[in-house]
């Protein structure tokens, strides 16, 4: 079973190198039914890998200039306290939550992929941060970081964008920044209760930053936008597994037929000549005129 982690470790990393981001959030169910870890393990060992991936990709940002560091070390330094505080929490908190509450993440990550990053205009000049602002978000992303394990890149980004007054790119290599700091803070935070087996946590951080780095040269041989929203599917899709694991086997499968029935009717949208969304929408605006 570690070899076959380790495995599926390299296609995370590469699902992470070609997407920038969002791949990380496949290594907690990785670790805990394939590595058959614990729930509270699987989370620690799984913040070493985020942290680590999240770093090396933060180095290769910071080489082309794509990293406020200013912004990016206040929001981090408050993710890092939110972090270690959450890290800290989860030993009052039964591991099952924990892991339901890592499908709402799942979930949270998969509507973001799937709707896609839009684009934030850029300031004419250099904007002031809100301090306060920035601080309270970092605080409360770095708390959710902690508990259950996920960089919350998709927090993060749009945070940056929106708060910091960063273009896109920078808003993205300085996330990576972040995302570094608060997991290795949550990590710290998991320490003081959990023990994790570190020779698995190497082996499998070791074969995530080789996938994240075979990930990135891939990227100009794969459509980014069009594998962003596969992903978000399939990541989707695994969370119904977690629910069915953690709460019951029929609310996994409520959650897997209406993932199924939201994908055909995102298939249906994209047709031209036929959308059932449309067509409600279409109903929805005649009646409210008649009426």
């Amino acid at each position: 079973m570690i070899a076959l982690t380790v495995s599926l470790a390299v296609f995370v990393g590469i699902a992470l190198g070609l997407l920038g981001g969002g791949g990380s959030i496949l290594t907690v169910p990785l670790l805990a039914y394939v590595a058959g870890m614990d729930a509270k393990q699987a989370i620690a060992t799984s913040l070493l890998v985020v942290g680590v991936t999240s770093a090396v990709g933060a180095v290769s940002h910071a080489r082309a200039g794509h990293v406020q560091w200013r912004t990016g070390l206040i929001f981090g330094a408050a993710g890092m306290a939110g972090a270690y505080l959450g890290g800290v929490l989860a030993r009052f908190i039964p591991g099952s939550v924990l892991l339901i509450g890592f499908a709402v993440m799942m979930i949270a990550t998969a509507v973001a992929m799937l709707r896609g990053r839009k684009n934030i205009a850029e300031s004419d000049g250099p904007r002031r941060i809100p301090v306060v602002k920035v601080v309270a978000e970092g605080l409360g992303v770095g708390l959710v970081t902690g508990l259950v394990g996920a960089g919350g890149g998709f927090l993060v980004v749009p945070a940056l964008a929106l708060l910091g007054g960063l273009p896109m790119p920078i808003a993205v290599g300085t996330s990576l920044v972040v995302i570094a700091m608060k997991s290795f803070a949550g990590l710290g935070g998991y320490l003081s209760s959990v023990q994790i087996d570190w020779t698995v946590a190497l082996m499998v951080t070791a074969a995530a930053v080789a996938g994240a780095l075979i990930g990135a040269r891939l990227t100009a041989m794969v459509n980014p936008d069009a594998l962003r929203k596969v992903f978000g599917w399939f990541v989707l899709a695994m969370s119904s597994v977690i629910l069915a694991q953690e709460i019951h086997v029929a609310v996994g499968i409520g959650a897997a037929v209406s993932t199924a029935v939201a994908g055909a009717l995102y298939l249906a949208c994209t047709r031209q000549d036929f959308c059932p969304l449309r067509r409600l929408a279409a109903r929805s605006r005649i009646g409210l005129a008649t009426g």
